[in-house]
């Protein structure tokens, strides 16, 4: 499994738009996503991540090479911020017991 993480710096007027887009953004599923989060900095509210995992790196990078703008960007972008993209391989996991 593969996790992204895409970090950006939004403005407090921006935050509702933020939200807003990224409940409309996961309505949509990309091939291979497993998981995603968006989380806000408790000691820095204006830092925002969105924190995915995905299948494997095979489907990221089929995501990635569609040709069209990841979601996640687009979704900082809709709160006029401009993400940083860091990708992590997961070596190790631990799943809640509740899960499969």
């Amino acid at each position: 499994m593969v996790m992204t993480i895409l970090e950006a710096r939004v403005s407090e007027e921006n935050w509702n738009a933020l939200k807003q887009a990224y409940q409309e953004g996961i309505q949509h599923n990309d091939v291979g996503l497993v998981q995603t989060f968006l989380v806000q900095a408790a000691k820095d509210p204006e830092l925002w991540r969105i924190l995915s995992t995905w299948s494997s790196q095979a489907a990221l990078d089929a995501m990635r090479s569609s040709g069209e703008t990841p979601r996640g960007v687009l979704i900082f972008r809709s709160a006029k911020a401009e993400p940083v993209l860091s990708v992590f391989q997961i070596v190790l996991q631990r799943a809640p017991e509740w899960i499969g």
